[in-house]
């Protein structure tokens, strides 16, 4: 039997850019071209807001799983290395919340502050774990470079920017692409300008060599779905944020050949 290799699209960008939305977005398409596969969402931003934009509610974060394996540890449980690893795999994978077409898993936000060493490289290992299990992931990191930074996405097979229009979106996104070059074996990559407040304001923005799969235009219907903490499946299919993610997944090659006649609509 051929093994099947997982695609792993993980979506970066400095903060405010609409980061999440689009990683929501990937899921609701991804769902809608792929019902045969295994699609699994995790947030591993720390702002936890997947959950909301994909409208699901967590009660079980791979931290609180952390946290609850390291504190039996400590209270002087003998078990091996080994049987810590395997309990661990067995709550993270009942940790999963399963919906209609995909599985989700928060990755959650240590209470302590400062450094986020710890959860980052327990991320790595949940990613690696999980990815054996699913079709697609889509992988909501967090905002900046720092999971790329300390190789948490070392092994993607599609690293996603995300940019605004303004010169400190496309400066972090290169320096995002500056340091995956080095530490991240991804396939593609590849930038989704998003909220755009003019076409025109395009030829201004600079990218380097990295290649726009998407522009998308600012929407005022997709600022009131943040705000009333809607999920981007009720979002209508000609949504300027579905269109333009649409756009990128078909130039990956990632769903043209699945949803057939999907170039003569655009």
């Amino acid at each position: 039997m051929e093994y099947k290799k997982s695609k792993i699209l993980a979506v970066a960008g400095k903060g405010g850019v609409g980061k999440t939305s689009i990683a929501a977005t990937l899921v609701r398409l991804l769902v809608e071209a792929c019902p045969d596969q295994k699609i699994l969402a995790i947030d591993a931003d720390p702002a936890v807001g997947l959950s909301t934009a994909l409208g699901l509610e967590v009660n079980t974060t791979v931290d609180d799983i952390r946290k609850e394996v390291v504190a039996a540890a400590e209270d002087g449980e003998t078990k091996s290395a080994l049987e810590l690893l395997g309990e661990a795999r067995y709550r993270i994978f009942d940790a999963l919340v399963e919906k209609d077409g995909f599985s989700f898993i928060a990755i959650g936000r240590p209470e302590a502050s400062g450094c986020y060493c710890k959860i980052n490289s327990y991320l790595k290992e949940v990613i690696s774990i999980l990815s054996e299990n699913f079709d697609y992931v889509v992988i909501d990191g967090e905002a900046g470079i720092e999971q790329i930074n300390r190789r948490v996405m070392e092994k993607v097979t599609h690293l996603l920017l995300i940019t605004d229009s303004s010169r400190k979106g496309t400066q972090v996104i290169k320096t995002i692409r500056k340091v995956a070059d080095e530490l991240v074996m991804y396939e593609q990559i590849g930038v989704i300008a998003n909220r755009i407040p003019s076409m025109e304001v395009t030829e201004f923005m600079d990218t380097g060599e990295l290649p726009v799969l998407a522009y998308i235009p600012s929407d005022a219907s997709l600022a009131e779905f943040d705000l009333k903490g809607e999920n981007v499946f009720y979002l209508p299919k000609d949504a300027a944020i579905v269109r333009g993610t649409r756009e990128a997944l078909t130039k990956l090659g990632i769903i043209e050949s699945i949803r057939e006649g999907e170039g003569e609509n655009k």
